[in-house]
């Protein structure tokens, strides 16, 4: 099935809360599929939230294995329905970028270690402990359920925002 359109700011769905997510059933088993198909599709992604594709459903995927900044520090890939961070510490700036926000990347201070609760698609309780790189893409992902892009968190407007170059 080809990926979903993703939805570029300043679309107001980007901007909206998301609803937590009640029986986990064939439409929400879908719509992982539809973000691991963005996913997949997008160039360098590492995740893909609901409502970059139109939904306002708590839900989200990330995968950093693949990434060179992920590879030796991850859990693979973490399905999440109705993510909530429960245990943050330490604090870095990296640079992030978004399909969302695609002319642009920006330096954005994140929690270095997370422990996120959430449900995964097959309806089982998980807890995860994230560091490095997964941390970091965790909280981008789960801001997007909460109305919020990277461009909201930029640690510097001086010097946080760089439109990014060839990007096609």
């Amino acid at each position: 099935m080809p990926a979903q359109k993703i939805l570029i700011y300043p679309h107001p769905v980007l901007k909206k809360l998301c609803h937590p997510v009640g029986a986990i059933d064939g439409e929400i088993k879908g719509l992982l599929q539809d973000l691991l198909d963005c996913m997949h599709a997008g160039p360098g992604s590492v995740g893909v939230a609901a409502p970059q594709i139109g939904v306002t459903l708590r839900v989200c995927v990330v995968d950093v294995s693949n990434s060179r900044n992920g590879k030796g520090n991850n859990h693979g890939l973490l399905q999440m329905i109705n993510p909530v961070i429960t245990e943050r510490s330490g604090a870095a700036i990296m640079r992030e970028g978004c399909m969302s926000v695609p002319d642009y990347t920006g330096d954005v201070e994140r929690a270095t270690e997370i422990t996120v609760r959430f449900t995964d698609g097959n309806g089982i309780e998980q807890e995860v402990e994230a560091s490095g790189f997964e941390a970091v893409a965790i909280q981008h992902e789960m801001d997007h359920l909460d109305g919020m892009l990277f461009l909201d968190r930029i640690a510097s407007l001086k010097t946080g925002l760089f439109r990014r170059k060839n990007y096609k």
